[in-house]
């Protein structure tokens, strides 16, 4: 290859979806301003300018990255200006060149260029059969595309130097500026004759291609045109007959958007039966309507719409944190979800459920985390739900039959991946319509729900897809199977210090947005939250807490609107005048240490609370009295306490004929309230200890923990909630069974620093701390 003029300086112009070769004449139009002076610079030299292809022909405004830098030297034969400010031009390629250095980019660009000439090929026995297979080719091509003249192969027949019969064939075929780029960088003729060839054969190909596709669709097009007649004599028939042709166009439509949705071939070969059938049915039949209604559920459901996931933790995190104070176990668990998606593309969703007493935000945090997931959301309650036909749909053999409610919301979600709520999973019935908690057991199986088959649509769906949450109050009443498929994440009530920051932070200021004045009319501190939640609720959550901060606040808009005031401050001393005479009160540490009355915990639906039992023994016949609506189990670990005792009367130092001469009463004030459970057990014996000994109970201590009839003190629930309980009474001292030390971790760091934890293995610890010893006795 030898270099001529080694170096040229031309102006340049970048071509939009354009490639010109050495001998080839083509023209143009040139409409911007930088390509335009750049044709003025080259008239008014020797008419001489650098073409070079554009790598992205939708770039207006490109710069040196933006062309190739193998391009064509080319003379301007004519110009000629159009309406407007566009100029049509005529060039002939000269030789190819390749940029050496663009030497100024405005007002046009300019640059050098190094020009290359072909040498002279000589024609070995390779390089005239490389010539000899392009020219069939070429042949073959201009055959198969239809799109070039036959006179151009005569053109191409003439040519014997190797590098311009390349040069005018790429210039007549049709190709992506790339793919022209690359017989433009052949530099070696050698080489572009391989280029050209392989391009010849692989565009062939792609022509065949192409015309068996033509082929076969023309055949199609004569079947739908023979189809077309038939049906229009069907409808002559219809209109002679005068029955209504509507039905077979609805056909048409129902055949129309089944193409454009991409069901499951088993799904999409029942749809085409259930057309067929309706086809042939008369529109007036109620069987017409049943299978059109069938067709609009199976076409409205979401197959393959599915949104995308916010795969963003920290977002997730700010979301989650915005819409709700504490409940970090839930929140954990959501964000390990997240990057397990980040991780695991094609991972199920996991069946979560939330279990704690009312109030406490289980709903609205599933519809946080469908927020910070970016899913659509939906809420079936369970409540009271006893058909099964509620979960999977009634069988179209009924008369007014519809797909179950779980079908439903996935097709109002619109996707078939949103986040699904089940609210109050616990309250689920069941009658001779069946039990819907069995047919939940399918639904909430990531094993067994990606073929979900409702009875009324009677194809599989996939719900594998969605994030399920289940709500209870209570794990108690819901069946083992169903709970076996869940991951249970208990939420539980909220402390003193959480329900003021979540007064400060979301109720307070909702309630005063709701009622239609600014924070800076109503002024409610700190001290009155706290006497709002200790006097005025009772609770584990908060809704209770909202309805009273709304009370303040409807107050306070009137005081507003009446008495044109500016702010309403409310204190601890004028509380009263707004909500009334305190609701509730909290038992506080006795003054004294009592023989006979120990401070029991207990746990209740709206949190933890203290229970003093008391003991009066006299003289009987051993009869053991329980008052104050006791459950059976809390009667058997009473009579179990007593039981215990009898068996160590020599240790305790009490009359082993206790039992026959003294009749002993228990009982647990607030008699009207219903108690039950193992809880109370540790305490009613210590309780009866101290009245058969005499020796009084220490009234810092409260105590919780079932009891054994050999005095072994076993584990019980609810610890967080009693130990809030006793920190509120005033006491300091909890006696615990041994096996709940571990729940001491989920009791807050500033409760948990002014109390004494003391674990119990068997009731003679409980009574070593329990009973007063003398020398305490002494000191009070």
């Amino acid at each position: 290859m030898e270099k001529k003029d080694k170096i040229k300086e031309l102006p340049l112009i970048p071509l939009r979806g354009l490639s010109v070769f050495p001998h080839m004449v083509l023209h143009f139009d040139v409409g911007r301003e930088r390509s335009i002076k750049a044709l003025e610079e080259a008239m008014l030299d020797d008419q001489m300018i650098f073409l070079s292809s554009q790598k992205d022909a939708t770039v207006d405004i490109p710069t040196v990255e933006d062309f190739y830098e193998i391009g064509t030297i080319c003379k301007i034969k004519q110009m000629l200006k159009l309406p407007g400010d566009a100029i049509r031009v005529l060039v002939e390629g000269i030789s190819r060149a390749s940029i050496e250095e663009v030497t100024d980019d405005d007002p046009y660009f300019k640059c050098k260029v190094v020009e290359y000439l072909d040498e002279e090929v000589k024609m070995d026995k390779e390089t005239e059969a490389l010539m000899r297979n392009i020219v069939t080719e070429f042949e073959n091509y201009i055959e198969a595309s239809n799109r070039i003249s036959p006179e151009i192969f005569l053109t191409v027949t003439s040519i014997n130097e190797p590098g311009r019969l390349c040069d005018v064939i790429a210039s007549n075929m049709v190709l992506r500026i790339d793919q022209k780029q690359d017989i433009l960088d052949a530099i070696v003729v050698k080489d572009r004759l391989e280029v050209v060839y392989g391009l010849l054969v692989e565009e062939i190909e792609v022509l065949e291609i192409e015309r068996e596709i033509q082929a076969k669709v023309k055949g199609k097009i004569n079947q739908v045109q023979k189809e077309y007649y038939l049906k229009e004599q069907l409808k002559a028939i219809h209109e002679e007959l005068g029955e209504d042709a509507d039905p077979e166009d609805e056909v048409e439509e129902y055949k129309d958007r089944l193409g454009k949705i991409k069901l499951p071939k088993e799904v999409a070969e029942k749809v085409q039966k259930e057309l067929k059938r309706l086809s042939k049915l008369s529109p007036s039949s109620s069987e017409s309507g049943v299978i059109r209604t069938y067709i609009e559920w199976i076409l409205d459901l979401p197959w393959n719409k599915q949104t995308k996931d916010r795969i963003d933790i920290k977002k997730a995190k700010e979301i989650l944190d915005e819409d709700h104070y504490g409940l970090k176990d839930v929140k954990e668990r959501i964000l390990e979800y997240l990057a397990i998606r980040k991780l695991a593309k094609n991972m199920k969703g996991p069946i979560l459920c939330l279990v704690g007493p009312p109030g406490v935000g289980k709903t609205s945090i599933a519809k946080s985390i469908s927020s910070a997931l970016n899913r659509n959301f939906v809420r079936m309650s369970l409540g009271g739900v006893r058909d099964e036909a509620e979960i999977r749909g009634h069988r179209r053999t009924y008369i007014g039959a519809i797909p179950g409610r779980i079908m439903t919301s996935i097709k109002e979600s619109k996707s078939k991946n949103p986040v699904f709520l089940f609210d109050e999973i616990d309250k689920l019935a069941s009658d001779f319509r069946g039990d819907p908690a069995s047919a939940l057991l399918e639904v909430l199986d990531p094993e067994q729900n990606k073929e979900f088959v409702d009875h009324y649509l009677e194809v599989p769906f996939d719900l594998s897809k969605v994030l399920f949450i289940t709500t209870a109050n209570s794990l108690s009443t819901i069946p083992r199977p169903l709970l076996d498929r869940m991951e249970v994440i208990e939420v539980s009530g909220y402390t003193e210090e959480e329900k003021v920051k979540i007064g400060q932070r979301y109720l307070l200021p909702k309630q005063i947005k709701e009622h239609g004045f600014k924070k800076t009319n109503l002024d409610v501190s700190e001290a009155v939250l706290r006497d709002v939640i200790n006097y005025y609720t009772r609770e584990s959550g908060v809704r209770n807490l909202e309805r009273q901060l709304g009370t303040l606040c409807r107050k306070t808009a009137r005081k507003i609107v009446e008495k044109d005031a500016k702010k309403v401050r409310i204190t601890t001393s004028n509380l009263k005048n707004y909500l009334g005479n305190r609701k509730y009160r909290y038992d506080l540490m006795k003054e004294d240490h009592e023989v006979g009355v120990a401070t029991g915990l207990a746990w209740t639906r709206v949190g933890g609370d203290t229970l003093f039992i008391e003991v009066s023994s006299m003289k009987g016949t051993g009869k053991l009295v329980l008052t104050g609506q006791l459950g059976d189990v809390m009667k058997e670990s009473a009579r179990a306490g007593l039981t215990y005792i009898r068996s160590k009367c020599d240790k305790l130092n009490i009359d082993e004929e206790f039992y026959k001469t003294k009749d002993i009463h228990v009982h647990i004030p607030e008699g009207a309230i219903p108690k039950d459970g193992p809880s109370a057990g540790i305490t009613m014996a210590t309780a009866i200890i101290s009245e058969l000994s005499g020796i009084p109970i220490d009234k810092n201590v409260a105590m919780t923990g079932e009891v054994t009839l050999r005095g072994r003190v076993l584990p019980v629930g609810g610890i967080k909630e009693k130990v809030l309980a006793a920190h509120r009474a005033g006491i300091r001292k909890i006696l615990l069974p041994i096996d709940n030390e571990k729940d001491i971790e989920k009791i807050p760091a500033n409760v948990r620093k002014d109390l004494e934890f003391f674990p119990m293995e068997n009731m003679d610890q409980v009574i070593e701390h329990a009973l007063v010893k003398e020398e305490k006795l002494d000191e009070n």
